[in-house]
């Protein structure tokens, strides 16, 4: 089985932030397989289904980004997920926007909810699929993660979550490499995903 959570702020005020990129990529998987991530518990809302014999739970943790790791963890210890079975979908300011970055393990970073996560499981030994927000070129942080991005940077994201999506079924399937090579050199406008 395969726990696949997309990180995001809950609440109308948040909903289409680049900070709920996330969820937004969450919510095109959930539209693709079929499951309705409309059950409440664990500190979140979550869906089960099946992808090509492998039962799938898709969560978004209704916490604030920061405190994330508690729901992903109440809801691993539940299923007895083991950690490397583990998605997860999430915005990211240092890649362009509209670029992915798969990777098959690593730190937090600068993200708070990875932190949670990572912290919470004491492991970062999991799959995680980073969708570019782009930087805020000067603007305080805080207010570029939280704030609506325009139609320019909103189609590039649009296209950019059906991606995650499609990589986060590679994930899956067992071909993580083929989504990296797939997915990691897609980036917008010349600049390098990295």
């Amino acid at each position: 089985m395969f726990v696949v959570a997309g990180l995001g702020n809950p609440g109308l005020l948040y909903k289409r932030t680049r900070h709920n990129a996330g969820f937004q990529a969450l919510d095109v998987l959930a539209d693709e397989l079929g499951i309705k991530v409309t059950k409440r518990g664990f500190s979140g809302e979550y869906g089960e289904g099946n992808y090509k014999g492998e039962r799938v739970v898709l969560v978004k943790p209704t916490t604030y980004m920061n405190l994330s790791g508690d729901c992903i963890q109440a809801l691993m210890h539940f299923y007895k997920c083991p950690v490397e079975r583990l998605v997860v979908l999430y915005d990211d300011i240092e890649l362009p926007v509209g670029s992915l970055r798969i990777r098959d393990k690593g730190s937090a970073g600068t993200h708070n909810g990875m932190r949670s996560i990572i912290g919470t499981l004491g492991s970062g030994d999991f799959p995680r699929v980073r969708i570019g927000v782009g930087g805020n070129n000067g603007e305080d942080l805080k207010k570029h993660v939280l704030g609506k991005p325009g139609k320019e940077d909103q189609a590039a994201l649009s296209e950019a979550f059906c991606d995650a999506a499609s990589a986060t079924l590679l994930i899956i399937e067992g071909k993580i490499q083929e989504a990296q090579a797939r997915y990691n050199k897609r980036h917008i406008g010349g600049a390098k995903a990295d």
